[in-house]
């Protein structure tokens, strides 16, 4: 399912994407470059919908929301699970339907909710009493009905990464599981609101079923006590989390996710929604970066590259790992090498200690598995400008993101009429 490999070119063994060298992209568009294969976001979508039946299956915009990838899940028959004002703007520029899309998020602001409902979409997943007094609010002073699950926080350790953790009862995700029996049944009867269901989210990158388990156990009890008191439960969101193996060690496979999940719809009798996001869109794109310079500090060799920090975050703010490949790697021994950033921070270290061919100044190296919260969580720190992203289809490629200009980037800026002169 993935279109990233080493071919025979006329100058020697080369990283493609799909039918497209890697070297060629980088002289067309330069580097650093964001390159997704929409072969790849295609067969993965596929893989993860045949794996899951009949759940409507939201892809998260938080992944990575550019509006070529959303487009081309879109008409795979993706949804949309979005967490702000302007991911719902994506969603439908995107051709994403109102219907298909789940809006999430503990901080949703009334005029974000306002949106939401003035667009149709299909369910507002509310995470605490507050939010739906205010959706009640909005929706009944639009003659509307608001379709909306809650969220519950079931307090299940995910066993992931601290920070990517949701699902505990110290995390600020949901409504405390002791509370949402009787926050459903004033829900219930409140104006505005049709409730459709409950949801639940417990992290990102897992790779263990135990936790889903656990969590898709604890729903169901919910959910049994619920209607057993009388009250409709037709939906049930499930959330997403699936992880995949940065390190190419074990993961969860996805047949035994997708069984339980058919499973737990089966036993609930409820139609279920997903939210996938990283499992599909993660091993889709690569980071296309060029070698500035080769640095030897006493036994330790620094490979400086173009690639940094504000372009892929997750090295420095989860200390994840990324494989790092050369584009035409060299014959001969291999050595270790930290692969670092230009940026002025000890914590800009794209890959440290890596055993790879020798790299010289102007080689290509490609950063795998960063179609998933790679461009969409950079930045323009260090007044650098943002990486160009580039969609591969075939034989064909696209500028589906242009890399940000120093005129664009200062024109962002106004300075006030009393610096003048």
């Amino acid at each position: 399912m993935e279109y990233f490999d080493y071919r025979e070119s006329p100058s020697g063994r080369e990283l493609f994407a799909e039918n497209v060298s890697l070297s060629d992209i980088a002289v067309r568009f330069g580097t650093p470059s964001y390159v997704y294969s929409s072969a790849t976001l295609v067969a993965r979508y596929r893989a993860f919908a045949g794996a899951v039946g009949d759940a409507l299956v939201c892809y998260s915009l938080k992944a990575n929301d550019n509006l070529a990838v959303v487009r081309c899940l879109g008409r795979e028959g993706a949804g949309a699970d979005i967490v702000s004002g302007g991911e719902l703007r994506r969603a439908l520029a995107a051709g994403i339907t109102p219907d298909k899309i789940v809006f999430a998020g503990v901080g949703k602001t009334g005029e974000e909710l306002a949106d939401g409902l003035d667009a149709g979409i299909g369910q507002f997943n509310v995470e605490s009493e507050a939010e739906l007094e205010l959706i009640s609010e909005l929706a009944a002073a639009r003659g509307l009905r608001a379709p909306v699950a809650l969220r519950a926080n079931p307090d299940i350790d995910a066993n992931t990464h601290d920070k990517i953790s949701t699902g505990r009862a110290q995390d600020k995700f949901g409504i405390p599981f002791d509370q949402v029996e009787a926050l459903y049944a004033r829900a219930a009867g409140m104006a505005g609101i049709d409730m459709t269901g409950l949801a639940i989210h417990i992290g990102s990158q897992l790779t263990s079923i135990a936790p889903f388990k656990a969590a898709f156990s604890r729903l169901g009890e919910l959910c049994r006590r619920l209607r057993a008191a009388g009250l409709s439960v037709s939906r049930i969101d499930l959330g997403g989390g699936l992880g995949i193996p940065y390190d190419s060690g074990s993961s969860l496979q996805l047949m035994e996710y997708g069984d339980l999940v058919r499973r737990t719809g089966r036993e609930l009798d409820a139609e279920v929604t997903l939210e996938p996001g990283r499992w599909i869109a993660g091993p889709a794109g690569l980071l296309l970066s060029r070698v500035i310079r080769v640095k030897q500090i006493g036994n330790k060799q620094f490979a400086i590259v173009d690639t940094a920090m504000n372009d892929l975050l997750r090295p420095a703010l989860y200390g994840a790992w990324h494989q790092v490949q050369s584009v035409a790697p060299r014959l001969g021994a291999e050595a270790p090498v930290d692969i670092v950033g230009p940026i002025c921070e000890s914590g800009d270290v794209i890959a440290p200690d890596r055993t790879m061919s020798e790299l010289r100044a102007g080689d290509l190296i490609a950063v795998r598995d960063v179609g998933a919260y790679g461009a969409v969580m950079s930045s323009n720190y260090n007044s650098r400008l943002s990486a160009a992203e580039v969609m591969v289809h075939g034989d064909d490629i696209a500028l589906i993101r242009p890399r940000l200009d120093y005129d664009t980037l200062l024109a962002r800026d106004a300075v006030p009429d009393w610096f003048a002169g």
